[in-house]
């Protein structure tokens, strides 16, 4: 243990001397609660809210304000929350992460931080990971909340907009993550303030916090449309020639590729650890003669368009070598599912980034979906970020502290459990090879289950969880199996699966947010025993009845040792064994769990292998003897911190890129915003108009006399603005550049003014927010992807020695200043060149906003490697007519320069 530990405490224990006086002050309160009437309860809310608006803080009404909550929740749920629970609503208060154990009442905890912050009037979220937990909840506490006398509300993802408005306005409000997100970037594409569903972000409580900010961080929301290309086709040419690559030879004594590149044998080597292609020099000519041989391309690889086979290839071959059928996914209904790997459930809606997906699809011999266009996107990094004050729970946050520290600013405290923890954690069990594994794992199971122990099995995919479920059969054993492929049924498993005699395998997703109660679950069964619509007399006795018989089938299950745990191997991170482990030794139960581990396991066989292969060796162990020892343990979790560390550095690298368009964003959405809250957008055209024309003549202005410069002012003049000398050309000849400038700004005003007085000011207005609203989204759907290009282009720069990152930052601004540029310059040009007639003024028009949502998992990207290819959508198009073609932004400039159009004479 640390010397500072001994001397002055953990951490947490710290934090939570700081909080005592606090919780003596709620307690000694709560006399004072108890006297209180029911009609008394929402009346001290509104006193609450009242004190506020004369200058007192949250702060100074915690004491008596947790102490109503107590009080409401035992008159209400017959729940008093303990000492403990207070304190975690303390943390959650300060905005900081509350570690509490499974069972120890979270959602409880939370009512009494939520309720505090709801008084402040700015609206609070409670976050949730799924659509039943957001329902349950909100229902659940709904009692206490309005016996407080505030309004609760909740989000589902079949709500239309007009039934999310109410729910939003509710004092608390609980939503998943993927509703707030798609919800922010809907609003953002509004085009009328009045449709906006959220109201701002005050305050949030992230349930399951550690799985949000940090499993589901490099997962981008994205909103998107279909756009026409040729990928498809692309993918399912590629698919066949993949089988005619080879795999580089290994040594056959380090089982590692030679590094030096003239030895390599082969066509591609594998990076499992980053699942990641390299092709070598002879893999590359084998592509390109494959290519050549079926009509792909003529010419070089590395010529023109058909350079992007390369792309197409690496997609290809990492779908056939590197991802896996039920294991990374499964495929339900025609459609490849993506199977979340820390919790075993598929993520409906979630595609692969980089044509990674289609290319699976391609793989799989289904129907290749078309690509898509992005409109907008956020990642839960740079949402959550949004908010002025944020706090979260979970049973597992302490292993990643640091990154909530470093990213989010996020304390974390954790919470002493109500009752000592009475679980047994076992060493590890550690097998040569994993058939002896699973037939050790086997026996257990059957010697638990035979005198009548519940048991619980943790394992890491489909395929293993369907491999033991087979050996069980074999063996007569009665088992339920709760996977991807049997998410169905989750909630009855989970309620039975502390049951006597149970035995649950499940794929990490071991229903987190669920309780599994020893005995089984008396009001699960008792619901199933009576009908929907069942007097509450009846429901009571039955579930009396229930609940006698659950008491004893608890004590037995005591008697046993409680619910036994098995993992069937480690997982990468420390956090995700622990929450297995957390589903045993609830509230102070008895418990046990136990890890068996062979080398053939994924974490082993990257990660640790050598060194725990060649101690079983010195110690003379058998392929078929079990190895215990504390250092092997150890070594294990050796290997879990430095994926952990790999995993942070590959999160922060990431954050580190989307912090630059993080940036632009905002700009973007409060652009928006303004211009949709503005009564009056001339002035934001003139000038913008005036910077037209200042660029103009201080360019002109270093010729010596106006005569040399005029033809070319008139013309550019014209172009702009449509406008026809209104004095004699000998007159213009002897201005100055200054007066010149001053002329046609005065050209614009008197231009403007005759507009509003032809129209009216509301419908002139109107127009340009139109106009100005088009122009922004349709410009920054096209600068998402040049952003997204540039990305990856970057990364060569390497090679010349230069920090992709700085490269990205410095291009990245240029191509938004441009962006800026072009918005105000196009409106300006737009308006001033038409003549409005006046017309029937028409109904207000609706914005069209993509119905289409992804939540990508990042792929090649996160390992700086590959492309991002995120779905994206079409903006709405304008038809103009030149005389000219138009040189596109991403254009090669015509002045010869090499640079792209708007990085030159597009400026």
């Amino acid at each position: 243990m640390n010397i500072l530990n001994l001397i002055f405490g953990s951490k947490s224990e710290r934090d939570l001397k700081r909080l005592l006086p606090l919780l003596h002050a709620i307690n000694a309160k709560e006399s004072w609660a108890l006297s209180l009437t029911a009609e008394e309860f929402p009346r001290q809310t509104q006193a609450f809210r009242e004190r506020l608006t004369k200058g007192e803080t949250l702060d100074d009404l915690i004491p008596e304000a947790f102490a109503v909550v107590r009080e409401a929740a035992r008159r209400t749920l017959g729940e008093r929350p303990y000492d403990v629970q207070l304190l975690g609503a303390l943390a959650l208060h300060h905005g900081s992460i509350m570690e509490m154990k499974t069972g120890e009442g979270k959602t409880l905890s939370s009512v009494s931080a939520a309720y505090l912050n709801s008084l402040a009037g700015q609206g609070v979220h409670m976050v949730t990971v799924n659509d039943y937990l957001a329902e349950r909840d909100a229902k659940w506490m709904k009692p206490v909340y309005d016996y407080l006398g505030v309004s609760v509300g909740f989000v589902l993802s079949s709500m239309d907009p007009e039934a999310r408005q109410p729910q939003y306005a509710a004092d608390i409000t609980y939503a998943t993550n993927n509703e707030l997100g798609f919800d922010y970037l809907r609003d953002n594409m509004r085009w009328e303030m009045g449709r906006k569903v959220q109201r701002g972000h005050a305050y949030a409580i992230i349930d399951e916090i550690d799985s949000i900010l940090i499993d589901e961080s490099r997962t981008p929301l994205i909103i998107s449309g279909p756009v026409e290309d040729d990928t498809a086709k692309r993918f399912q040419e590629v698919d066949p020639l993949v089988s005619f690559l080879k795999e580089c030879d290994k040594d056959a004594k380090t089982n590692d590729y030679p590094e030096e590149p003239s030895l390599l044998k082969g066509d591609y080597k594998l990076d499992e650890k980053g699942k990641r292609i390299m092709f070598t020099d002879e893999g590359m000519n084998r592509i390109e003669a494959l290519l050549q041989q079926n009509k792909l391309i003529q010419g070089s690889l590395f010529v023109g368009d058909n350079f992007e086979f390369i792309h197409y290839f690496t997609q290809a071959m990492r779908a056939h070598k590197l991802f896996h059928k039920d294991v990374d996914y499964v495929v339900q209904d025609g459609k490849v599912e993506i199977v979340d790997e820390f919790t075993g459930r598929v993520l409906h809606g979630r595609r692969y980034s980089e044509g990674l997906h289609q290319a699976i699809e391609a793989k799989e011999r289904i129907r290749i979906a078309e690509h898509n266009k992005t409109v907008a996107t956020i990642t839960f990094q740079n949402y959550f970020r949004l908010y002025k004050k944020l706090s979260g729970m979970t049973g597992t946050a302490d292993t990643e502290a640091k990154e909530f520290t470093k990213i989010y600013n996020l304390d974390v405290m954790v919470v002493p459990t109500n009752r000592p923890v009475a679980r047994i954690d076992e060493d590890d069990i550690i097998y040569f090879n994993e058939d002896f594994k699973f037939q050790a794992i086997g026996e257990e199971i059957i010697a638990a289950h035979t005198k009548g122990q519940p048991v619980l099995v943790g394992t890491v995919s489909i395929e293993k969880s369907e491999k033991l479920s087979n050996y069980l059969v074999r063996k007569g054993v009665r088992h339920e199996v709760l996977n991807a492929k049997n998410h169905a049924r989750e909630a009855l498993i989970i309620a039975e699966a502390g049951a006597v005699g149970a035995v649950t395998i499940a794929t990490n997703m071991a229903g987190r947010g669920t309780d599994i109660k020893l005995g089984g679950n008396p009001e699960f069964r008792a619901r199933r025993k009576v009908a929907s619509d069942i007097d509450q007399e009846t429901w009571l006795k039955v579930l009396a009845d229930e609940t006698e018989i659950w008491r004893n089938e608890y004590n037995r299950v005591k008697e046993l040792g409680g619910l036994l745990v098995i993992g069937t191997e480690r997982h990468e991170s420390r956090r995700i064994d622990n929450q297995l482990r957390g589903r045993s030794g609830r509230q102070g139960d008895p418990g046990r769990s136990l890890f068996f581990v062979s080398l053939d396991d994924t974490l082993m066989r990257l990660f640790a292998n050598d060194n725990v292969r060649s101690m079983m060796g010195r110690m003379g162990m058998a392929s078929g003897e079990p190895l215990y020892h504390p250092w092997l343990t150890k070594s294990l979790a050796n290997a879990q911190k430095k994926v952990e560390d790999r995993n942070f550095e590959i999160r922060k690298h990431l954050l580190d890129y989307d912090d630059v368009l993080s940036k632009q964003r905002a700009f973007i959405y409060e652009q928006r915003d303004a211009i949709l809250t503005d009564p009056d957008l001339k002035a934001r055209v003139l000038i913008a108009g005036k910077e037209i024309i200042e660029d103009r003549v201080a360019a002109w202005s270093k010729a010596d006399v106006m005569a040399e410069f005029l033809p070319e002012a008139l013309q550019a003049f014209k172009e702009d603005f449509f406008w026809e000398p209104d004095i004699a050309l000998e007159d213009l000849a002897k201005l100055s550049p200054a007066q010149l400038r001053d002329h046609m700004v005065a050209y614009l005003e008197s231009d403007l003014t005759n507009k509003a007085t032809e129209v009216g000011e509301e419908p002139l207005n109107f127009f340009i927010r139109a106009e100005y609203l088009r122009k922004i989204d349709s410009l920054w759907q096209e600068h998402l992807d040049s952003m997204e290009a540039l990305r990856d282009a970057v990364y060569l720069r390497t090679y010349a020695q230069k920090n992709p990152l700085l490269e990205y930052k410095v291009e990245g601004f240029q191509m938004f200043d441009v962006l800026i540029d072009e918005i105000k310059s196009s409106i300006a040009k737009k308006l001033f060149k038409i003549r409005i007639q006046k017309a029937p003024p028409e109904p207000v028009r609706r914005e069209r906003i993509p119905v289409q949502t992804a939540h990508l998992t990042m792929g090649g990207f996160a390992n700086s490697a590959q492309r991002n290819e995120r779905p994206e959508a079409q903006g709405e198009k304008v038809t103009v007519t030149r005389n000219q073609p138009k040189v596109g932004r991403n254009d090669p400039c015509p002045c010869g320069s090499g640079k792209k159009y708007k990085l030159c004479h597009g400026r």
